[in-house]
């Protein structure tokens, strides 16, 4: 009888072997991964379903110990007071008023600016745009004193004379608050990118039929620009409505106030009362969540395009 052969191990894995462990090796990876990245999803919305349940707390639980993460005593009283208390629904038009002005003034300006830099060949176009660059870098805090005075002083506005005295200016006006932000830089930075993905076969088409500048632009490449006019519509909206120290500072008449200035009302002697700043702060954030859910499509479009070419 012949010996059967037995192949000598030297040392290396078998064939086939490497082929085997490699997909358990990428499960235990993803499950780690999904583990790690659920238990940070938690953590991120646990304040937020704490603030949900507090506006529907009654007092007694609110701070009950140990935490109560469900309740069956539900009340929708902290809402009526935060209505009643303060008039939220005033300061909840006024924010929407100053958000909506700045994202209408923002997407203007800032497309038309960006559509300069990116398909007009002028002369200091690269020097211009990066000092609009550096400006991106410096601190809003820093421009404040300097923009408070501007505004106060401008002339023949609010009671002011030739050289801007007298007056108040544009101080505690709602036009102190938008036009400051009427083009943002961020917003010529983001558009500038965006413009610079489309090609320039249609500008110069366009002109040869005998098309102007402005209906190069406003006919021809802003229709195109849906995607990035969303994502930059819900950031300035965003920007615009959680806006808490430039209206502090601006404006002093408690008919102007802003829901944010608002919520500030339910902080008093060194107390707060929570209940109704809970359910304040979550009918404050409904605008913003309604116009993620409805441009949501064409964010995450804007997101992806934009910043392709610099």
């Amino acid at each position: 009888m012949m010996a059967e052969h037995v192949p000598q191990s030297n040392g290396h894995p078998r064939p086939g072997t490497e082929r085997l462990g490699a997909p358990a090796r990428k499960r235990g990876l993803n499950f780690i991964f999904y583990l790690i990245s659920s238990v940070i999803a938690v953590m991120m919305f646990l304040p937020f379903y704490w603030s949900v349940l507090t506006s529907f707390k009654p007092d007694n639980e609110m701070f009950s110990m140990p935490i109560k993460w469900i309740t069956t005593n539900i009340t929708f009283e902290h809402y009526y007071n935060a209505f009643t208390t303060v008039p939220f629904g005033l300061y909840f038009w006024n924010s929407f008023v100053l958000a909506t002005a700045g994202v209408l003034l923002n997407l203007f300006f800032g497309s038309l600016s960006g559509y300069a830099f990116a398909k007009l060949d002028f002369k200091m176009n690269q020097p211009f745009f990066r000092i609009l660059l550096v400006s991106m870098m410096v601190p809003g805090i820093v421009t404040m004193i300097p923009s408070v005075y501007v505004l106060r002083h401008i002339p023949f506005v609010g009671g002011n004379d030739l050289f801007g005295s007298g007056g108040h200016g544009l101080m505690n006006s709602f036009w102190g608050i938008i036009l400051p932000g009427a083009s943002g830089t961020f917003a010529v930075f983001f558009m500038r990118q965006f413009f610079l993905t489309l090609p320039k076969d249609m500008m110069e088409m366009a002109r040869i039929e005998g098309c102007g500048e402005f209906k190069i632009f406003w006919r021809i490449y802003l229709p195109l620009t849906k995607p990035a006019l969303a994502t930059l519509g819900i950031f300035t909206f965003q920007a615009g409505w959680n806006s808490f120290l430039w209206p502090m500072i601006v404006l002093n008449d408690p008919a102007k106030a802003t829901i944010q200035m608002g919520l500030q009302a339910f902080s008093y002697n060194y107390q707060t009362d929570y209940g109704p700043m809970m359910a304040g702060a979550l009918v404050a954030i409904l605008p913003i969540l309604v116009l993620f859910l409805m441009l949501q499509r064409y964010f995450i479009q804007g997101i992806a395009f934009s910043g392709i070419k610099g």
